[in-house]
């Protein structure tokens, strides 16, 4: 049956699925087809590999039959339909399902399938999977949604409710669009205007406010399965902050559906991104990640692209794609080869199976920096600080000239050693590079000694130099060969030996420890430092030595003699370096050596090696390219522009910490795709199943296959947003529709598919899904519609016989009551105090937490570290997110863990909540913080500053009854306190507000103990 009769006929619905009254005209999608998916599609579904007897149910050709092949279900005869013989059989043997199922057919069920036969066995596809349409809107309503609801309501006896008081009203809207409760002042101003459109307004402005994305994002975080942290294994913090943000000002700037899918989906692959839109694509990279040792990066690659899929399925498609990664689905049209193909859109984003774990600066992949407008604004005025000065340091002057003139005329002219001979007792490669460096490689033992021959000695010479290079091929970038790139010297021998000689010259050996402080060249930790002794010996010649440090270069050690060694082009130096530790290969990486017959001191001597031979020069042959080359080095050693450097040096570090106060987030970035296998029961060992390209479901519509090139994330989004997609846009207003009414019209709001549930209201489900897609995705535009019915402002109390015949207001003639959200929770006790403080956008923060509550946590073993300040009061949307150990009053309150899609929060009412409300510091200091503001501003008596405090909590003024046992409350905990000060100081200490010194401590913790209970109503965490 096609969905315009499906629609022209559903007006007569009367009863939800298996709730049929004799002589209704049934619905197989409706009233057939949830009873074939729970007792008959396990054996007789789309899965190929379960199916029985070739037999399936679920389609049109298994019922009724195709082309000439009979099927098990003849309209209209009983005897001659199998499906109802096999099911009503008296023989347990041919009964269906069969005992091993152990799945009995209910009475009321088996009544269906009869009816249904006899009425004709009408078959009509998943209402989820055909066309939307836009069905006529009933008369008899002015508003749409009420049009469509009051249709059903006469054929079950409900009429709707009358509106809600203006109260009730009012708090419902601000908890529903923006999460607070409305303050005293908003209440009064709405109650006072008396014009036709006043709610009207109430709802624009609530619209308007920055206060609505942090409402609308909480769902929608939930779905993208956004965390701080990243969940398995040691459960390591991750920076995601900024797309927590995006999400809300998405929404705040009501940024089109269609929009707000592809930037998240594919935001990297747009032409140019914007930082928002790079921001925005790192929904991919929230899945989890793990940092275990034992991983192993192949399977967690596969574990990582499959989660995405059934993000996918569950966010976009409401569908449970997760089966299908082994199987095809029992119940759906989904099969294995479409799970794989939906990984192939997902084959290019560059990840790891394994990440180190540190908290680092690339711990978990791709990242950019998403500075503030303020951070932005600084980095740019530092940006231009510093370019100015370096112009001042770049000019020349004529007295910079003459001071350059003078210093070259001092410089020690450092002449380079390269060894005839070079060898390693350890068995080292010792390579001469072409700038006379030695490069050590192949063996690499815990002890070594390196010798090294020099020939043709200049006469005179008075100090030696040692210098050590950083080097990509060794550890860490070297400069040593240990794992961490360090190395350790402990002792150097030179001698000076006649080449015809076979004894060496009186030459005194010296010896010099290294110690690594840190990293050389552009290793991240700076420089390297080395420290060392020296021991002379007393036969000749003492060699001293000195430190050069000299920035972004390896450091360098200077060896001097106490008088000049004569030499001659018949003389060789032969030098043993000692690397003795024993600690395991901390032997030298790389290394060159140079002399010098200069006279003493050698302080500056360090110069590098291209600006040594430009000086080596005559000035009349030096090129323009070694002219700059001396005159840069001069400008970064002379003394009259230190104050210019020192200016630079200090305006480079103001730009370095601001930079590191800006919060870095996780992005996609796009690769190569990597090949994406169908993998047998998921196993991703197993590299014999087919190679899958990216490509759609083929019973759901398509878009038209670019030529000649692979589907990519940008197809994939383009294609869940497109006009025709049956799924996407009542995924989605059935999701806000569970927001504003408490249920969606399809009640599992994250399946709509087989196992889902039949739309209450079908038509007014695909009129609302047709709706948003011709209004071009506008998100706002559906919740202003949906909060304008008549529905959604009525009452939600109802008599007992309304409730009696609809127990689960399925029929929506009242409105929903239900507990707000965890983080809502938080948010109306530091609304109603005074305490929460609203900016919008930020770190997570880190309000009170138990000492203790994350003890099991390694790898790093840490411990909370609550916020100061206003971090403490911020909203619950902000509060860090930790996978594992999820903030106690938010799992106390059902928020899920986010370690996978969570399309529904559960809804439950348990002792432990109360004991949150009444134990949690930060609901215990707003209590006392509320208890403030009812004695300062609540009025002289204790029932004027009761009515204070309800209006605050629950937007109402109290009964007299409720006065009167918050009054005996009051009198009992004032006597308490009195018998017992120090309780009351203890009560009236909790939380970092400062405590207020004009009160009695008695009487404010009294009134303290009045607030908690306000705060631990039901009707304040409700929204009604």
């Amino acid at each position: 049956m096609s969905i315009t009769l499906m629609l022209l006929t559903a007006f007569a619905l009367r009863s939800p699925a298996g709730d049929s009254p004799d002589g209704e005209r049934l619905r197989f999608a409706r009233d057939v087809r949830p009873i074939l998916s729970e007792y008959c599609f396990a054996c007789h579904g789309p899965d190929a590999r379960k199916r029985e007897a070739e037999l399936r149910l679920d389609t049109r050709a298994g019922l009724l039959g195709e082309g000439g092949a009979a099927g098990v279900v003849v309209p209209g005869d009983l005897t001659k339909s199998e499906l109802w013989q096999r099911v009503d059989a008296a023989d347990a043997m041919e009964r269906m399902p069969p005992e091993v199922a152990q799945k009995e057919l209910p009475p009321a069920a088996r009544d269906t399938l009869r009816r249904w036969i006899e009425q004709g066995a009408p078959w009509e596809g998943h209402w989820a999977y055909e066309p939307m349409t836009r069905p006529e809107v009933p008369s008899g309503a002015a508003h749409p949604i009420d049009a469509f609801l009051r249709v059903e309501l006469p054929a079950h006896g409900l009429a709707p409710q009358p509106p809600a008081d203006r109260r009730t009203l009012l708090r419902r809207l601000s908890l529903d669009l923006i999460g607070l409760p409305p303050t005293a002042a908003e209440l009064d101003a709405f109650l006072a205007d008396g014009a036709a459109d006043a709610y009207e307004r109430q709802v624009e402005r609530l619209l308007a406010s920055p206060h609505y994305g942090e409402r609308m994002a909480i769902g929608w975080l939930d779905l993208v399965r956004y965390a701080d942290s990243v969940g398995y294994h040691g459960d390591q913090e991750m920076s995601v902050s900024p797309f927590r943000d995006y999400v809300i000002d998405a929404f705040n700037e009501n940024l089109p559906f269609d929009r707000f899918t592809i930037e998240q989906l594919a935001g990297d692959l747009l032409p140019e991104p914007t930082l928002r839109q790079q921001v925005a694509s790192g929904y991919n990279r929230l899945g989890r990640m793990s940092a275990e040792g034992g991983v192993q990066p192949k399977e967690y690659l596969a574990k990582y692209i499959a989660e995405r899929v059934r993000n996918l399925g569950g966010t976009w498609l409401g569908s449970t794609l997760g089966c299908c990664e082994c199987h095809d689905h029992k119940y759906d049209p989904f099969k294995t080869r479409d799970f794989y193909s939906f990984e192939a859109f997902f084959a290019d984003l560059e990840e790891q199976g394994l990440y180190s774990g540190a908290e680092n600066s690339g711990a978990w992949g791709p990242r950019i920096a998403v500075p503030t407008v303020e951070q932005r604004e600084t980095l740019k005025r530092l940006d231009a600080a510093i370019a100015d000065a370096r112009r001042q340091l770049e000019t020349e002057t004529p007295a910079l000239a003459v001071e350059r003139a003078a210093w070259e005329a001092a410089q020690v002219a450092w002449l380079p050693l390269q060894p005839i001979t070079a060898t390693s007792d350890g068995g080292a490669t010792l390579t001469v590079l072409p700038d006379g460096s030695l490069l050590a490689s192949g063996a690499s033992p815990d002890t070594d000694t390196y010798r090294l021959a020099f020939d043709a000695l200049p006469d005179g010479i008075t100090a030696l130099r040692l210098e050590v290079l950083p080097d990509d091929s060794l550890p860490n970038r070297g400069p040593g060969r240990a794992g961490n790139g360090n190395f350790v010297l402990s002792e150097l021998v030179a001698r000076s030996v006649a080449a015809a000689a076979a004894t060496a010259v009186t030459f005194a050996s010296a010896q010099a420890s290294f110690e690594q402080t840190g990293a050389a060249g552009d290793n991240p930790y700076g420089k390297w430092a080395v420290a060392g002794a020296i021991d002379g010996d007393a036969k000749g010649p003492t060699w001293g030595w000195a430190v050069m440090e000299q920035a972004g270069r390896a450091n360098t050690a200077v060896f001097t003699t106490t008088a000049p060694i004569a030499g001659s082009a018949a003389t060789r130096l032969e030098l043993e370096l000692h690397q003795q530790l024993g600690a395991g290969s901390h032997t030298l990486g790389r290394l060159r050596l140079s002399c010098t017959t200069a006279p003493p001191p050698f302080a500056a001597d360090a110069l590098p090696p291209d600006v040594a031979a430009a000086l080596a020069r005559p000035i009349a042959e030096r090129s323009e390219a070694q002219r700059a080359q001396i005159a840069a080095h001069h400008r970064s050693i002379a003394p009259s522009l230190a104050p210019l450097r020192a200016q630079i040096e200090a305006l480079t570090q103001q730009h370095a910490a601001q930079d590191s106060t800006i919060t870095r987030t996780l992005v996609a970035r796009s690769v190569a795709p990597r090949e994406v296998r169908v993998l047998a029961r998921g196993n991703w060992m197993d590299e014999s199943g087919e190679v899958r390209e990216p490509a759609f479901p083929s019973f759901l519509p398509s878009l038209d296959a670019p030529t000649g090139r692979r589907l990519t994330r940008l197809d994939l989004a383009r294609w869940l947003v497109d006009p025709d997609h049956p799924l996407t846009a009542r995924v989605f207003v059935n999701r806000l529709w569970k927001q504003f009414f408490g249920a969606g019209l399809s009640r599992r709001v994250d399946d709509l598919g087989s196992q889902g549930e039949w739309p209450s209201h079908p038509e007014l489900l695909d009129w609302l899904a047709r709706h948003f897609v011709d209004s071009h995705f506008d998100v706002k535009g559906v919740v202003r519609l949906l909060v304008t019915s008549a529905a959604y402002r009525q009452s939600s109390s109802a008599s007992s016989a309304d409730e009696t015949a609809d127990p689960d207001n399925r029929w929506l003639a009242r409105q929903g009551r239900f507990r707000v959200d965890a983080e809502l929770v938080r948010d109306i006790a530091l609304q109603a105090s005074g305490l929460l403080v609203e900016r919008i956008g930020g770190r997570s923060v880190r309000p009170y937490q138990p000492a203790g509550y994350w003890a099991y946590l390694n790898f790093p073993t840490r411990e909370w570290q609550a916020d100061t300040g206003e971090a403490l009061y911020r909203r619950g949307i902000y509060v860090h997110w930790q996978r594992q150990y999820l903030h106690p009053s938010l799992i106390a309150f059902d928020a899920p863990s986010r370690e996978e899609c969570a399309a529904d929060r559960s809804r439950s009412n348990t002792p432990v909540q109360a004991l949150v409300l009444l134990n949690d510091p930060i609901y215990v200091e707003a209590a006392r913080v509320l208890a403030e503001r009812m004695v300062r501003e609540g009025g002289p008596s204790a029932a004027e500053r009761i009515a204070d405090g309800f209006v605050r909590t629950v937007a109402r003024p109290p009964r007299p009854d409720e006065v009167a046992v918050l009054e005996r409350l009051l009198e009992s905990q004032t006597a308490a306190y009195r018998a017992d000060p120090e309780a009351a100081r203890a009560l009236i200490a909790v939380g970092a507000a400062p405590v207020a010194s004009d009160l009695d401590p008695i009487e404010l913790a009294a009134w303290t103990a009045v607030a908690r209970t306000l705060l631990n109503l039901h009707e304040t965490i409700t929204r009604d």
